[in-house]
């Protein structure tokens, strides 16, 4: 396994690898401010290569009524009750550079997507004093690159039930989430990432076309805490490919990885103007 450094701007992967949550409070209308986080990922998932990635990113929050950004991602809430929430909710994916794979080699690169689509979420249960929380979330997304051209890429859908705790283990302050479910992606996604077309084949990268369906399972913990002018955050996420419909392609060197990264954010400015918030 080879690793590289690389240093990227991308606030959306951020986003979507560290979540985070906070108990209901009376909060600002929006924070802002600046972060820098080191992320260490597999240049895909399946792939035997890994980057360490240094993003720089903007922070920031705002808890609109139906627009919100935070540490969940950016969405926009059309449906909100006691026990279901209808959002639009964002993910990104890394751009790989074929030269620098080994599995990819003389492949088209895989340029970055970013994914966009409507996220179900069920409440499923709060404690009394809401700081722990149980949800299942439903996203479905569409993907398109946005390096190249924009293209469609397909969609991918990823349920998952959710366990945010204020508190964990007695550390005052500090926030855990837990997470775990099951991935599918359209033929289209999966062609995308894991098909290899007769001219790309070679003796060791035979011809390959990927099937859409299962695409793994994927478990991730993230602790964080706020402090009064700065935060931080770190995660650590394992997936596995065993059982996935392109599990048997070339490009495919891995069934199972784990990904890490931390991050730390000042924050410069905040609303004088306050909301109730139950992030």
């Amino acid at each position: 396994m080879r690793c590289r450094i690389r240093l990227i701007a991308a606030a959306a992967l951020v986003a979507a690898a560290v979540p985070g949550f906070a108990w209901a409070a009376d909060k600002p209308l929006w924070e802002a401010g600046v972060g820098m986080s080191a992320l260490a990922f597999p240049d895909y998932r399946g792939s035997d290569e890994s980057s360490l990635y240094g993003i720089p990113f903007p922070y920031f929050v705002y808890r609109g009524t139906f627009l919100k950004a935070d540490r969940d991602g950016i969405r926009g809430t059309f449906f909100d009750s006691e026990h279901v929430e209808l959002n639009v909710s964002v993910g990104a994916s890394l751009p790989v550079n074929s030269d620098d794979s080994e599995a990819r080699a003389g492949m088209p690169d895989l340029q970055p997507t970013v994914e966009l689509g409507p996220s179900l979420e069920f409440k499923l249960w709060r404690s009394a004093d809401r700081r722990r929380r149980l949800d299942l979330r439903l996203p479905l997304r569409a993907a398109l690159t946005v390096a190249g051209g924009v293209d469609d890429v397909g969609w991918v859908f990823s349920p998952r039930v959710n366990l945010d705790l204020a508190d964990p283990a007695g550390l005052a302050g500090w926030k855990l989430g837990l997470l775990a479910g099951p991935m599918f992606g359209s033929e289209r996604n999966h062609d995308y990432f894991y098909s290899v077309a007769p001219q790309y084949a070679t003796a060791d990268r035979p011809a390959f076309d990927a099937e859409g369906g299962y695409a793994g399972t994927q478990f991730l913990a993230a602790l964080s805490k706020r402090y009064p002018k700065y935060w931080v955050g770190a995660f650590a996420r394992w997936d596995s490919l065993k059982g996935a419909g392109f599990i048997d392609s070339p490009l495919v060197r891995r069934d199972s990885y784990f990904a890490a990264g931390v991050g730390v954010a000042f924050i410069l400015g905040e609303s004088s103007t306050r909301v109730e918030a139950d992030e």
